[in-house]
């Protein structure tokens, strides 16, 4: 199939305009999430007594239906974006209520619902929406006085945090607190208000370390590590000497077989074991030209709303990443956060392909409206007239 400009068709005026670059980066890091889950899942399955590629079979349905909604997703205009986001965050906040009433209690926290024998994370989906929701009301505070943006931006990111404690996900609370923290920064709100916010931030930090038993463990873990305790944490640091440069070489490692989340949190240590630190710094940077890629196109955008949800849907998936990463490497206390198109999950991998489709549709190339306008009709010189001189 040939697509012509001549043709003004939705898919050929998204193929005209969308950031082909950063379409190819987002597909290749697809496919070397496909490549690794055959690396981490089936020793994970066969511990489990599940069938060998279970894991793996899930991974590509995933991921081939996340790449289908990704590439759906950014078919739509800002505007439509913006509702998309709206109706997302609403639903995944009902459901993030019902989870605290109906969820099923797995290791200590209520994050999921049962649906149709399938488990649905409502927090995930929430994410997005979540941001491009408070980006469009810091842009429309700094817009209208006649509206109460900034409150409403304030009481949205309260209810979204406060569910997310009651679960308790304080690793997923203090992503979202980043990213919004840094639109309230961006979109040019008072210096004064941002160090309420930092202040409020350690506070709730203390308030975690004080009150869950399993966010004092893993602090008090990290700051006073215990050398060859065997930990997951212990196991995914020595992947990373065991596996030196180039890795022990695919199927060869031996780290997935004992971590029960080689498949998801600790992904990362696999690759560094079975591919090596070189196959790490790859993918780190292929997650690093993904955000750049995308905040540089935020730079070139006029429109406040629009920008700032770039801003902050980058920084959504590159601090997940880097968050995740830096569990691996022994560099932050454990998380329970995933890699982004790497790791296993249906809920995660559908809502970072929502969250890429909405990166998708709002970097695509429009025109300047105040450029495109159409020419006077007659000239605007004095003395001259549309068929010639004017004769005098």
């Amino acid at each position: 199939m040939r697509l012509s400009r001549a043709d003004r068709s939705r898919v050929a005026d998204w193929w005209f305009t969308v950031d082909h670059v950063l379409v190819g980066a987002i597909l290749a890091l697809v496919a070397a999430g496909l490549i690794l889950s055959l690396a981490a899942s089936p020793a994970v399955a066969i511990r489990k007594g599940l069938p060998t590629y279970y894991f793996v079979e899930r991974h590509l349905l995933f991921s081939a239906l996340g790449v289908l909604i990704m590439l759906t997703v950014s078919l739509f205009p800002p505007r439509g974006v913006r509702r998309l986001a709206l109706g997302l965050f609403a639903v995944s906040m009902a459901g993030l209520v019902a989870v605290y009433f109906v969820g099923p209690e797995i290791h200590g926290a209520q994050r999921w619902l049962a649906i149709g024998g399938h488990s649905i994370q409502p927090s995930e989906f929430a994410k997005p929406g979540f941001v491009v929701v408070s980006a469009w009301l810091f842009a429309e505070s700094q817009r209208r006085a006649d509206m109460p943006a900034l409150p409403l931006a304030i009481l949205v990111a309260v209810c979204f945090t406060g569910l997310l404690i009651a679960q308790p996900d304080v690793g997923q609370t203090l992503l979202v607190t980043a990213v919004w923290g840094t639109l309230y920064y961006l979109s040019g709100q008072a210096l004064l208000g941002a160090g309420i916010i930092g202040v409020c931030g350690a506070m709730g930090l203390v308030f975690a370390y004080s009150t869950f038993a399993h966010v004092r463990f893993r602090i008090d873990k990290f700051f006073s590590p215990t050398p060859g305790d065997n930990s997951q944490l212990d196991r995914a640091m020595r992947s990373f000497s065991e596996g030196g440069f180039l890795g022990r070489g695919p199927g060869e490692g031996t780290i997935k077989t004992a971590l029960p989340d080689a498949h998801t949190d600790f992904i990362f240590a696999v690759v560094a074991e079975e591919y090596g630190v070189i196959a790490c710094l790859v993918l780190l940077g292929l997650f690093a030209f993904i955000v750049m890629r995308a905040l540089i196109a935020a730079a070139q955008e006029k429109d406040a709303a629009t920008r700032l949800s770039i801003q902050g849907l980058a920084l959504l998936f590159g601090l997940q990443a880097l968050i995740n990463m830096g569990v691996n490497v022994g560099l932050l206390p454990a998380k329970g956060i995933t890699l982004p198109f790497v790791s296993s999950g249906g809920s995660s991998m559908i809502a970072v392909s929502i969250t890429l489709g909405m990166l998708l549709a709002l970097t695509r190339h429009r025109p300047d409206v105040a450029r495109v306008k159409k020419p006077p009709l007659l000239p605007d010189v004095v003395g001259l007239h549309p068929t010639g001189p004017v004769q005098k």
